[in-house]
């Protein structure tokens, strides 16, 4: 009887089974608490990034183009250089009319300088023959002055007094061409500025740069091409700067929010490698109502479609990009995780995307010290 109640190993191996089972369900539902249902994640994830179209602000024949596809470039890094032998004629051209209409100005002031010393002077004239005429006036009572000497006094006086007006309108009027405060705001004097920095600027970009550090794509310009304003020239891609758009189900965002971590990894290197981000933002709508035609549910059968909405996500750390760089177009796969649901729904900060590259900065130094150096020089002669 004894052995009839002890368990066959049949019995124990099912036992321990359910056991084992109830075990595995009980941990993966503490898992799936804890863990599973704050994560969403999808593979219909690709990154993205500023793809910069290198254009020519000025038109010109291509002299040399010195990079190729693929090659990495940096900011102000020359790109194209254009014949820039017209442009150099102008900038001298320019430079001699500034040149110009500085010494003008500067003649103008010495011709005001020697009209003021002459009305000076002729003021200084009037007031002697004004005193000698009433020195006399008294005495040709007594006849010790002639009526004709008297006469001819009050004939300089006179003559004087015309001179010195006509001195003092020459004055006035030469004052006039004078603009308030220094040479460069005479008028002559700014146009030939504008001129010269249009001329300079022209020159400048003869030599097209990379405004940014990227690596070069999607290169069309051969040498000898003339080329006019505008036509695209090649591309420039700030990898550093990438992207990804994660396409998650409508149904996945209700938890999302913008500034929740994430976890990224891309085909390219495979689950080995594991990229740090963040939410950035969600799209205004999804992929079916920014196209060119939009689907129009409104006539005919209906059927509903879970739509997919794209969420940018970007990366945290600089460092993970550039031991594994990235292509734009890559398939990614992403893991956000919605734990924290204090993050807003709707991005309200701009993000800093690509700025206007210092290299402008410095051309637009460079030519302000020239415009100044030349009218020094100009003045001081």
């Amino acid at each position: 009887m004894t052995d009839n109640m002890t368990p066959s190993p049949r019995n124990k191996l099912i036992r321990l089974f359910l056991g084992v089972s109830a075990l595995a369900g009980v941990a993966f539902l503490v898992y799936y608490l804890s863990v599973l249902r704050y994560r969403q994640d999808t593979d219909d994830a690709y990154v993205a990034g500023d793809v910069i179209t290198i254009t020519s602000e000025v038109p010109g024949t291509v002299r040399a183009v010195t990079v190729d596809d693929t090659e990495s470039v940096k900011a102000g890094q020359t790109l194209v250089q254009l014949d820039s032998r017209d442009t150099d004629l102008e900038v001298q051209q320019a430079e001699a009319q500034l040149a110009r209409a500085v010494r003008a100005y500067r003649s103008l002031q010495d011709q005001v300088q020697a009209t003021e010393s002459e009305s000076q002077a002729r003021k200084i004239e009037l007031t002697r023959l004004e005193q000698d005429l009433a020195r006399r006036q008294p005495l040709k009572a007594d006849g010790a002055v002639a009526n004709e000497e008297l006469a001819h006094l009050v004939q300089s006086v006179d003559s004087a007094r015309k001179a010195l007006a006509a001195s003092d309108y020459k004055v006035a009027s030469l004052s006039a061409t004078l603009a308030r405060g220094d040479v460069m705001n005479q008028p002559e004097v700014a146009q030939a500025v504008a001129r010269f920095k249009a001329a300079w600027l022209a020159k400048e970009r003869s030599q097209i740069v990379a405004p940014v550090a990227g690596v070069v794509a999607k290169r069309s310009v051969q040498v000898g091409t003339r080329i006019q304003p505008g036509t695209p020239l090649m591309a420039v891609v700030p990898l550093e700067q990438a992207w990804v758009d994660a396409n998650f189900r409508e149904v996945d965002l209700k938890a999302v929010r913008i500034g929740q971590p994430a976890l990224v990894h891309a085909d390219l290197y495979g689950s080995a490698v594991t990229y740090h981000a963040h939410v950035a933002g969600v799209s205004a709508g999804t992929g079916g109502a920014f196209s060119l035609l939009p689907a129009q549910n409104a006539s005919g059968n209906w059927i509903k479609i879970v739509q997919r909405l794209p969420v940018r996500v970007v990366f945290d750390e600089p460092k993970e990009l550039a031991a594994h760089p990235l292509r734009i177009g890559l398939s990614m796969r992403v893991q956000i995780d919605t734990h924290d649901q204090s993050g807003e729904l709707v991005t309200t900060n701009a993000r800093g995307g690509v700025t206007r590259p210092e290299i402008a900065v410095a051309d637009e130094l460079n030519v302000e010290r020239r415009v100044q150096t030349i009218v020094h020089n100009n003045m001081v002669l």
